[in-house]
C-alpha cells in the first residue's frame, strides 16, 4: 500500500481524504473530495460555483478553470491555461501559460512551465516541471489499457485505465520529458530532459 505521507509532506487534502486511499482512487473522486474541502476552507478565499481562488493569487487573461477547483494563496496561472476535472493547487503553485490540468493535486511551491500537460495526478511541494514536460494519464496504444504501477518492486494493479503519477516533494521533471500512467516518483527524483519514464 503507498502512503501519501512518505511522497508529500504536509498532504492538505488529508482533511477529507480517507488515508487508506490510494493516488488513483483519490484522482477518481477528486471532484467529491472537492467539494467537501470547500466547506473547510478559510474565510478569506473567494467562492462562487465550487470554484475557490485565494485574494493573493494572479490568474490572467485567457485562463480557463473549470469548477471544482481550489486556487491558494500565492498562486500563478499562465494566459492560455486550463484546469478541468477538479484541481486543487496549494499556496504558491506556479501554472504557465499554455499548460493543461486535469483531475489533479499540485502541491505547494510547485512550478508548471508552460506548455505542459498533468493528467489524474497527485504533486507533491517544491516540484518543478520544465517546458513541454508531460504526465500521461491513458494507455491509448494498448489493448488492454489497466493501469499498473510498480511500487516496492511489486506491481499494483490500479484497476483503472486513468491515472497519471504520484509524484514526491522536491522531484525535478526535465523539458519534453514523458511519465507514463502509473509512474511514482519517489520525494527529490530527477527525471532527464527528454526521458520516458516507463515502470511496466
Amino acid at each position: 500500500m503507498i502512503n501519501l505521507t512518505d511522497f508529500i509532506n504536509d498532504f492538505k487534502l488529508a482533511l477529507v481524504i480517507p488515508e487508506s486511499l490510494q493516488p488513483w482512487e483519490i484522482t477518481a473522486r477528486l471532484t467529491d473530495f472537492l467539494k467537501l474541502m470547500l466547506h473547510k476552507l478559510h474565510n478569506d478565499y473567494l467562492v462562487n460555483d465550487q470554484l475557490a481562488v485565494h485574494p493573493a493569487a494572479i490568474i490572467e487573461q485567457g485562463a480557463v478553470i473549470k469548477p471544482p477547483a481550489i486556487i491558494g494563496a500565492g498562486c500563478f496561472i499562465g494566459a492560455g491555461a486550463y484546469l478541468r476535472g477538479g484541481v486543487f493547487l496549494g499556496e504558491s503553485v506556479t501554472i504557465g501559460p499554455g499548460c493543461e490540468i486535469k483531475s489533479s493535486i499540485i502541491s505547494r511551491g510547485s512550478v508548471v512551465a508552460h506548455f505542459n500537460f498533468i493528467g489524474d495526478s497527485v504533486i507533491g511541494n517544491q516540484v518543478n516541471f520544465e517546458a513541454g514536460s508531460v504526465i500521461a494519464n491513458h494507455y491509448n496504444e494498448r489493448t488492454n489499457k489497466r493501469i499498473v504501477v510498480v511500487f516496492n518492486e511489486k506491481l499494483i494493479d490500479t484497476g483503472s485505465e486513468k491515472f497519471g503519477a504520484l509524484v514526491g516533494d522536491h522531484s525535478r521533471i526535465g523539458a519534453n520529458a514523458v511519465l507514463s500512467p502509473g509512474t511514482i516518483l519517489k520525494p527529490s527524483s530527477v527525471v532527464k530532459r527528454l526521458e520516458l519514464i516507463e515502470q511496466v
